[in-house]
């Protein structure tokens, strides 16, 4: 604050303040995820879901109160651990943009999702379905054997418009909240759902936490996909029609406005009947009625709608920080 005396003369100056460093380093972090991708090995995600998945093996119960400790601990400590790495760096602009940088690169995910949606897309185009089924539990939990190559080209665009929020959007927003603590929280909170929050005998009591947990932490980052999918998309129009008319008949609170959106901006039809692990779901069409059948080019489409939304997100998020702030400045 001002008029602190010696302790003011070290404070970082208005042109590197903590919202300008976010901006940096997430914007870094973003490059690195797009010329790098994930490492195949030692993945800190991988490394946080093997621990998560040594904490189950002594809580476990089918209780929701054990799993309600397990969500707590796991993400707290890794909040936590966060927390204390940004502190450790606060008095060096190079050191934040750098962990910001390296955390961002860490939890997002997008250009491995699209390295995974065009290998199926490349397969499906070449007639090669057992390719394609072997690719696809990499990117989504459906049931391949029971898929033709149209289900499987629609489960891909699908999982590309739900994993843009989940794998990158929802991550970049929690940064501009919370800096460092945020982006990390927010991918423990995901990568828990994906391990415990599903409906299987052994998950629906002990992974509810999770689940709820992950419906929250997820809300604002699909609304903010959501919308700038009707941006980014060749049919604003129709994108925001079937985000308005659709999007509450997904049984998912999140993925309901992103798909709907996607598939509006797309011109296709989403949802309709699957499987997971023999359990067959019969969901509402989304985009039902102006929409036609997922084509194999579609997932390209996806994935270039997709990349758009991710840097429009990175803008958004950055600009918003950025303002919040110059207004927390301007008010000091």
């Amino acid at each position: 604050m001002p008029g602190c005396g010696s302790r003011g003369s070290a404070a970082l100056p208005a042109s590197s303040t903590p919202a300008h460093l976010f901006a940096y380093g997430a914007a870094a972090g973003l490059l690195g995820d797009l010329l790098l991708g994930d490492p195949r090995r030692g993945h800190p995600v991988a490394a946080f879901g093997r621990a998560a998945g040594a904490v189950e093996k002594v809580l476990w119960r089918d209780d929701r109160g054990r799993g309600a400790l397990h969500t707590l601990l796991c993400v707290g400590t890794a909040a936590g651990a966060a927390a204390l790495a940004a502190r450790a760096v606060r008095r060096s602009p190079a050191a934040t943009v750098a962990l910001t940088a390296a955390a961002t690169w860490a939890v997002v995910g997008g250009t491995s999702l699209a390295r995974e949606a065009g290998a199926i897309g490349g397969a499906l185009a070449a007639g090669d379905l057992e390719t394609a089924r072997e690719r696809l539990p990499h990117l989504c939990g459906r049931d391949p054997q029971s898929l033709d190559g149209p289900q499987m080209a629609r489960a891909v665009v699908e999982s590309v418009a739900e994993n843009t929020s989940d794998a990158v959007v929802g991550a970049l927003v929690w940064g501009a909240v919370g800096g460092v603590p945020g982006l990390v929280a927010f991918r423990a909170v995901n990568t828990l759902d994906a391990m415990v929050g599903h409906r299987s005998p052994r998950h629906r009591r002990y992974g509810w936490a999770s689940a709820r947990l992950d419906d929250v932490a997820g809300w604002p980052g699909a609304r903010l996909t959501a919308a700038l999918a009707v941006l980014a998309g060749a049919d604003p129009r129709g994108a925001l029609a079937a985000w308005r008319a659709d999007a509450a008949k997904h049984p998912s609170p999140n993925a309901g406005p992103v798909e709907a959106s996607f598939a509006g901006a797309l011109g296709v039809r989403l949802g309709g009947t699957l499987s997971y692990a023999g359990r067959v779901e019969h969901r509402a069409v989304l985009n039902g009625e102006n929409g036609r059948a997922v084509r194999v080019a579609d997932i390209e489409r996806a994935v270039r709608l997709s990349r758009r939304v991710n840097l429009l997100a990175l803008a958004v998020c950055a600009g918003g920080r950025l303002v919040a702030g110059r207004a927390k400045g301007s008010r000091a």
